[in-house]
């Protein structure tokens, strides 16, 4: 019922918001972009992958199957002019990853669960065109710190126990594009948007020989969010 409720409040808003596009609209929220200061929050979807280097391109690489997660945070913006606006975007992020590492016959061994839930402190700035009617095309990009708080990186277990360990601080940038849409009571804004982590995640096996991550050179996240944005 919670999923229904939530479906059809999303449809109201996405079908309140495409009437925006009309031909000749009454101008919502005149004056939204004219605060100097503005705040929101915003709800999404992630799907998080991995990127490896490795020491020798030799044998097969390592699989990751992805999952769709959830982020949710607030929105912090500050107006610098007509077209260009400074964002502090905190937010929530979860995600689960599947790696499968080659050349094991034991299922306990080829697979690992990546669970992982970071706290983010994205840093953007948004450029906007010029406002028509009732909606305004925009990129975004900046740079990014998040703090992984399941990255088990003080553990001392490793993959020969069954335990994958990533490092908890981890930095890197994001871009993206999306539209601002003006309704008569909010501004609606979705977006999607690309990261790139810019830091090797990876905490290595005890043993230098590893066989899950003695050929493992750097790990590091990429992926993107649907992200819709309500000020």
């Amino acid at each position: 019922m919670k999923n229904l409720l939530s479906f059809l409040g999303l449809l109201l808003v996405c079908q309140s918001a495409l009437s925006q596009f009309k031909k000749d609209p009454i101008l919502n929220l005149q004056t939204e972009d004219q605060k100097l200061l503005n705040w929101g929050y915003y709800l999404g979807f992630n799907q998080y992958d991995f990127q490896f280097d490795y020491k020798n391109n030799v044998g097969q690489d390592i699989l990751v199957d992805k999952s769709m997660g959830f982020n949710v945070g607030l929105i912090g913006e500050l107006r610098i002019n007509e077209f260009l606006d400074a964002r502090f975007e905190p937010g929530l992020l979860y995600t689960q990853r599947v790696l499968g590492f080659p050349g094991f016959t034991s299922e306990n061994d080829a697979f690992r669960e990546v669970r992982s839930t970071y706290i983010r402190f994205p840093l953007l700035v948004k450029a906007s065109a010029k406002r028509f009617g009732n909606w305004k095309p925009f990129v975004t990009g900046g740079v990014y710190t998040a703090m992984n708080l399941g990255s088990k990186e003080d553990s001392l277990d490793d993959n020969s126990t069954g335990e994958f360990r990533m490092k908890k601080n981890v930095y890197g940038y994001e871009l993206g594009f999306g539209i601002d849409i003006y309704t008569e009571y909010f501004k609606f804004s979705p977006s999607i948007r690309g990261v790139f982590a810019l830091t090797d995640e990876l905490v290595p096996d005890n043993d230098p020989n590893s066989p899950w991550t003695g050929n493992i050179n750097a790990m590091r996240t990429r992926g993107f969010f649907i992200n819709f944005t309500f000020e």
